[in-house]
């Protein structure tokens, strides 16, 4: 089965924030959620947020976020949330925490702004649980302090996912099984399945089964000779339950490089952009950073890659990234 690499995890789970960033609030931080007037709308700064944090070490991360709301009862308070999604362990995750933090603060500064830091762990280490950073020296103390979640915890508590209306509950039971499955294509299969039937099951809206489609087929990747039962087993269900919301992965329009839509043309000019945006920086691309991009015929793959360039802070670094493609 394919190696799923940490690349592959963070288109679905940056679309997913940009979709359902509400329903994400109100499934990790329902306090919070409560709080915010969800009619007065939210702002994303995610443009804004990489021009904060784009000299820094950006570490094992899925995704990230700032976005700006309003609280209700207040016609002055506005919060940032500043979002992290950590796929892996990092030493130095709660001091990166604090640096984006103030960072942000230190942008808007402005009168009633505040800040407010929320982390979602993906990693594989239970007992990893970074909730601040802090230090003091004489008398002088500074401290962080940022609520998280952890995404191994629900899977003692499945029933929880499961029984939850929320879309949310069924990206991370997508992200939890992708995980469990690496090493058993069949279970993944069945697995996809069963989240793929849940979405007519919860009653969801034609346009959000197509939504939450696209995430669990990116998370849940299967094999080749995989993929035509999938397919064949969603059509089928959909013809049982006289809902042809999803016929095929080319129909709903999936960007990957494998699926049929996709044009030569497009892996090329993505290739050669990714080497323009690393000579611009860096002036002279080796060979084997050259030969190894043009080796990769995936779409999306190239299209992180592409973000990548723009925003590593040098070739060997790159290359480290490139390595793990």
């Amino acid at each position: 089965m394919e190696n799923q690499t940490q690349g592959e995890y963070d288109s679905p789970w940056k679309e997913a924030l940009d979709v359902y960033f509400p329903e994400f609030m109100a499934f990790f931080f329902t306090d919070a959620y409560q709080e915010i007037d969800w009619e007065k709308g939210y702002e994303t700064l995610d443009k804004e947020f990489q021009q904060i944090v784009q000299d820094a070490n950006l570490g094992k991360r899925l995704a990230d976020k700032l976005v700006k709301v309003w609280l209700k009862n207040s016609q002055e308070t506005i919060i940032l949330i500043h979002t992290e999604i950590q796929g892996q362990y990092e030493s130095n995750f709660a001091e990166r925490m604090y640096v984006y933090h103030y960072r942000i603060y230190d942008k808007y500064r402005l009168k009633n702004t505040e800040v407010v830091s929320l982390a979602v762990l993906g990693d594989d280490k239970k007992k990893w649980r970074p909730r601040k950073y802090s230090y003091s020296r004489w008398g002088c103390q500074l401290k962080l302090k940022f609520p998280i979640v952890k995404l191994l915890d629900y899977e003692k508590n499945w029933e929880l996912l499961a029984e939850s209306n929320n879309p949310f509950s069924v990206v991370i039971m997508a992200y939890l099984k992708s995980k469990e499955t690496r090493k058993a294509p069949l279970i993944r299969l069945e697995s996809k399945l069963t989240l793929v039937r849940l979405l007519y099951e919860r009653g969801y809206s034609r346009e959000m089964v197509i939504q939450l489609f696209r995430l669990i087929d990116w998370m849940m990747i299967l094999p080749e000779e995989l993929k035509r039962q999938f397919q064949t087993e969603v059509y089928n269900y959909e013809e049982e339950k006289k809902m042809p919301y999803i016929t095929s992965i080319e129909e709903i329009g999936l960007e990957k490089g494998e699926q049929i839509g996709l044009e030569k043309g497009e892996l090329k000019s993505t290739k050669e952009s990714i080497i323009t945006v690393l000579e611009t920086r860096f002036e002279n691309v080796p060979t084997n950073i050259v030969d190894a991009v043009n080796e990769i015929d995936n779409i999306q793959s190239l299209k992180q890659l592409t973000r990548t360039a723009v925003l590593i802070d040098s070739l060997e670094s790159f290359a480290h990234v490139l390595s793990q493609k």
